[in-house]
């Protein structure tokens, strides 16, 4: 296993979380690393804002050279997310991670949505089988987050979420993960049901930090928030400029630039 992906893994062990920001542009990848992340994930969403895009919208191969980037940019591991393996069929779900092996990534997620509104969950064995293929590609060359993906499409399932995720453990999977979960039950029923480091998406009501690591979760990630908080203080700024005339976001604007001046410089 290379050293950034061995290096990934390692901090899933640790008695802390592992808390990786996600970032969306080279930018704010090296920010967060400025500011003393362990690791960076990508965001699929927030990557398609750069593009003037929404999540769903990016091709695998601008996925792939995104990613690639940010690796090269910093010096901590770097996760990619990659949405649904931008293919349906196992073997195009393979041949993404093959490809992401050899782009300096540290880790890469493939979730189960379909990326499609009438059907939006793949059915249980075809989602199994696309994470077995994903992890034979993955072959100990880059860590692999299996994601099942019920909660953030309408489905509430925890006994098929909690199935998917033990299935796709025996599958290959390295880290598991169900974004959308908010209840301390819920989330301690996954990570007691299962034998693999569990991650958890920051969202309304999840639990702090401190109380998710003592129900034995060992990854938090952030999603698309970082990018978005930084895309509605701009939008807020802009509108008190225009419909105020006055530059009340002066202040935050000097903190941000002194960031990157010793970020950058």
């Amino acid at each position: 296993m290379p050293d950034k992906a061995r290096r990934f893994l390692e901090l899933h062990r640790q008695e802390r979380p592992l808390v990786m920001a996600n970032a969306w542009d080279l930018g704010s990848a090296r920010l967060f690393e400025a500011a003393g992340v362990e690791a960076i994930a990508t965001t699929s969403s927030g990557h398609a804002a750069t593009l003037g895009r929404l999540d769903g919208q990016v091709t695998r191969d601008e996925a792939l050279a995104h990613a690639g980037a940010l690796a090269a940019a910093v010096g901590v591991p770097v996760s990619a997310d990659f949405e649904n393996g931008f293919a349906d069929d196992a073997e195009g779900v393979a041949e993404t991670v093959r490809l992401a092996t050899g782009s300096g990534l540290a880790g890469c997620s493939i979730e189960d949505s379909t990326g499609r509104k009438d059907d939006p969950i793949y059915e249980f064995d075809h989602a199994v089988e696309r994470v077995r293929a994903a992890a034979e590609a993955a072959s100990g060359r880059i860590v692999l987050t299996a994601r099942s993906e019920n909660f953030l499409h309408g489905r509430p399932d925890l006994s098929d979420t909690i199935a998917r995720l033990q299935a796709f453990q025996e599958a290959g999977a390295d880290v598991l993960f169900a974004p959308g979960l908010s209840s301390i039950e819920d989330i301690r029923s996954v990570v007691e049901s299962v034998d693999r480091p569990v991650n958890v998406l920051a969202i309304p009501g999840v639990p702090p930090v401190g109380e998710l690591g003592a129900a034995g979760v060992r990854r938090i990630s952030v999603g698309g928030a970082l990018a978005f908080a930084s895309y509605g203080a701009a939008t807020e700024a802009l509108r008190d400029l225009l419909a105020d005339g006055t530059y009340g976001y002066l202040d935050l604007s000097r903190r941000g630039l002194s960031e990157v001046r010793s970020t950058f410089g």
